[in-house]
């Protein structure tokens, strides 16, 4: 019997614990490396910038872990936090709450056109999404006519960079929408049915489960959480500037979710794990920044845990 033999059993533990783990790891590892390294890292004002950070990330990550569990991707969440940036000036004037509800149905819109192409015409995922990434973005600047509005009402202000008993209201809005997207996936009838229909769509098809209807509603759900960042993102920035807002940002919420632990392939999604997700690439850029390295390394980088983080869940997944 030969050595790799002897060693596969140890590789497939050692691989499976990586994923359901590893992202854990990964955000104590780089916490100790900033706490020995990095000037002024556990003052109290540097971890609430790096919390407020990462919410928008962690919120649409939670959407896109839901899509992903049924084996699709989205795209367009950027194009959607693009969408309703430029829709906030447009009804400010009625009040905040005007705005999110406004935002809410936009998000919700482009989510169910994603999905009505997935789970109805048949289309795939990342064409769907693809399609709306390019569109909507450029919806978002004929709304704002291509310009940049400085906002300046205190209310809506106070939702990117208020908080609550000392907590950023950011911060509270992604622990809210975690603590119910856990319950949605752990909890509910249509959690069950979504991680069914990720690991076997002609099986739950067969099974007679609202296959099409769960697809619609993971997708209306991610472009719901995106419009929620979007609006939380510009009420931090205080100006509505839908030509950067939510760029790359499908990157940033692919990555949380896959080094969390939710494998590409569908039939399970870790929420938990993408929330440290949502950390840990928050720290990563946090990080190479603090030490002088431009923003391009930590888009290497980010690039680099994708394919550490698929190759572990395909290693994972052929054993």
């Amino acid at each position: 019997m030969s050595t790799a033999t002897l060693t596969r059993p140890d590789r497939a533990r050692v691989t499976s614990w990586l994923q359901n783990y590893g992202v854990y790891l990964a955000v104590v590892v780089l916490l100790l490396f900033n706490i020995a390294f990095t000037q002024n890292f556990l003052s109290a004002a540097n971890f609430r910038t790096q919390l407020v950070q990462a919410a928008p990330v962690c919120i649409v990550a939670l959407g896109m872990a839901l899509v992903i569990g049924t084996e699709g991707i989205d795209l367009s969440v950027g194009s959607v936090m693009s969408v309703a940036a430029a829709l906030v000036p447009l009804y400010l004037g009625a009040g905040p709450l005007m705005v999110i509800v406004v935002a809410l149905i936009a998000g919700v819109a482009s989510g169910l056109f994603s999905g009505f192409l997935v789970a109805q015409l048949g289309i795939q995922p990342i064409i769907a999404t693809l399609a709306l990434l390019v569109g909507g973005r450029g919806l978002a600047l004929v709304i704002a006519h291509g310009q940049l509005v400085q906002l300046h009402n205190p209310d809506f202000l106070a939702l990117g960079t208020g908080d609550v008993l000392g907590v950023p209201i950011m911060v509270l809005v992604a622990a809210v929408l975690s603590v119910l997207a856990g319950l949605l996936v752990r909890r509910t009838t249509f959690g069950r049915h979504l991680v069914a229909v990720g690991g076997n769509r002609p099986a739950a098809t067969l099974a007679g489960l609202p296959v099409k209807r769960v697809l619609i509603g993971v997708y209306a759900m991610s472009g719901a959480l995106a419009a929620i960042a979007g609006v939380l993102s510009t009420a931090r920035l205080a100006a509505s500037d839908p030509n950067d807002l939510g760029l790359l940002m499908e990157l940033s919420a692919i990555t949380a979710v896959v080094v969390g632990g939710t494998p590409l392939t569908g039939g399970r999604v870790r929420v938990l794990g993408t929330v440290f997700g949502a950390l840990l690439m928050q720290l990563v850029h946090a990080t190479l920044i603090k030490h002088n390295l431009p923003d391009s390394a930590a888009q290497m980088v980010q690039a680099a845990i994708i394919v550490a983080a698929v190759y572990v869940a395909r290693e994972r997944s052929t054993r």
